[in-house]
């Protein structure tokens, strides 16, 4: 039985809020996106966990109008063409993380700021970690494994001795 179905039963109904996609926040975007379909009990359609289980239409349409509240209208336009949920999700993920070899690039960048990175004597510890989280984030989101120790040792080599 569908949350969907669930709902119905207990007489209940409940509004989301979609969050909207734009070009810096796609990790975040697609997380909410996921509990959101989970919620509604359309996510397996998107992402099946036996991919040889067929697609109920009505759930699909209904995972689809989901992402296209919580899409631009240019991405809306690029994707206008992909008949199901599933194809649709794979081509928001390509759009927003690039293909690849544009995902390496951006992790190269990305890893190449994290070791530029050093804190000045002016700056707040509180915002320097935040930094140097964001950009560990957004390596990892881009499937690159950062051990923990590594990044510990980062923080200790960057910030200024009065901090150790």
């Amino acid at each position: 039985m569908s949350s969907v179905e669930v709902n119905k039963m207990r007489g209940g109904s409940f509004g989301l809020s979609y969050p909207l996609l734009d070009r810096s926040n796609y990790i975040a975007w697609s997380l909410k996106m996921k509990v959101f379909m989970q919620a509604q009990g359309v996510w397996g359609d998107v992402e099946p966990s036996d991919p040889k289980t067929p697609v109920e239409d009505k759930i699909d349409k209904i995972a689809l109008a989901m992402m296209f509240q919580g899409i631009p209208e240019d991405v809306l336009l690029s994707i206008a063409e992909k008949e199901s949920a599933k194809s649709a999700w794979e081509a928001i993920k390509t759009l927003c993380q690039g293909a690849d070899q544009v995902k390496a690039a951006r992790v190269q960048t990305l890893k190449t700021e994290f070791e530029a990175l050093c804190m000045k004597e002016s700056d707040q510890l509180d915002n320097f970690y935040m930094k140097l989280n964001g950009l560990v984030t957004n390596i990892r989101a881009l499937g690159e494994e950062m051990k923990e120790s590594y990044v510990v040792k980062k923080l200790l080599r960057a910030v200024p001795t009065r901090f150790l």
